[in-house]
């Protein structure tokens, strides 16, 4: 055998085991794919309201930037959508970037740099008894709130209304049932004194039926519900009716408005700011069909307000709620 005939194959193997690499790394991104995205920019936020309490002039840069990381998932979206295809590479930047920045809001780096201090031992000459008393009051007085809070759930009653800001814009015309979309509490839901869902928790919703408008079907009309809550972190099942669209200014335009605490009836009765009433040309029926009221397509920008009736009481751990 010639040494053409022996490199030849050895050039064939190699060329199919880096394929599926190439192949990975020049693939289309995908729908799900984005969508991941808009999950992390989501988690990012909730991140930075965490940093919020112990270090707000850090959150607020923090939050400059993922209002611009946002600003560019969404412009993927949008040119996957149009153009569809979209670069692993391109992609990879955008997740990457994200991803630093919740590891920098979580404060991941500094962590591990607060070991216990081992400047003061306990004597060891000294009566162990009270040292191990000591050690052992200590514990119960850290661990009894905690078994007692645990006790009591909060629970959301049937009836309860959250209001919640679109993510996302959601059209008659383009929507599909079982289309997935994604937006945020505006105001602290309170229960008995108690913050059950803060502002900013992540609400999931899904597009059950839809009516575009066509020639002889001039009233479109679409059906979403929501069926999931995340609060802190934990994600509890939910079923939501919408019952009123509001227009709002956007998502910075109602940045820092929301204030802690506030009911429902305040964000209507304008005491927050950022809301312009009922959405024009828009009508929602008893089950949440929303039908568009001039011969167009349903139309909810993102930004704007649905207000959601719980058809679902709800069970909160209260350790999940605390701010």
């Amino acid at each position: 055998m010639t040494v053409r005939n022996r490199v030849l194959p050895l050039v064939v193997c190699l060329a199919m085991l880096a394929l599926p690499a190439f192949a990975q790394q020049n693939s289309s991104v995908t729908q799900a794919d984005v969508q991941r995205l808009q999950d992390n920019v989501y988690l990012a936020d909730r991140d930075i309201s965490q940093l919020r309490g112990r270090d707000a002039t850090r959150a607020n840069q923090l939050g400059t930037e993922l209002d611009d990381l946002r600003d560019e998932v969404v412009y993927l979206k949008v040119k996957l959508r149009k153009e569809r295809t979209l670069s692993r590479v391109e992609y990879a930047d955008v997740r990457d970037r994200i991803e630093d920045l919740r590891s920098r809001a979580r404060g991941d780096g500094q962590v591990a740099a607060a070991p216990v201090s081992p400047a003061t031992p306990a004597p060891r000459s000294a009566t162990p008894s009270s040292s191990a008393s000591t050690s052992t009051s200590s514990t119960s007085a850290t661990t009894t709130p905690r078994s007692t809070s645990s006790v009591s759930a909060v629970e959301i009653p049937v009836g309860t209304e959250v209001d919640v800001r679109l993510q996302n814009s959601l059209n008659s015309g383009t929507a599909q049932v079982e289309d997935r979309f994604e937006g945020t509490t505006v105001a602290d839901l309170n229960v008995n004194g108690r913050v059950a869902i803060p502002a900013g928790s992540v609400v999931r919703g899904v597009v059950t039926a839809v009516e575009a408008g066509t020639r002889t079907n001039r009233t479109s009309k679409m059906t979403v519900s929501f069926d999931q809550v995340t609060v802190n972190g934990r994600s509890y099942p939910i079923r939501g009716t919408v019952t009123q669209a509001i227009e709002g200014e956007g998502i910075r335009g109602e940045a820092g408005r929301t204030a802690a605490g506030a009911g429902v009836g305040a964000i209507i009765g304008g005491i927050l700011g950022g809301f312009k009433g009922a959405l024009a040309g828009i009508l929602i029926g008893g089950g949440g069909t929303i039908a568009a009221t001039e011969g167009k397509e349903v139309e909810l920008p993102q930004g704007s307000i649905l207000r959601v009736r719980l058809d679902s009481p709800i069970q909160i751990d209260p350790q999940q709620t605390r701010r």
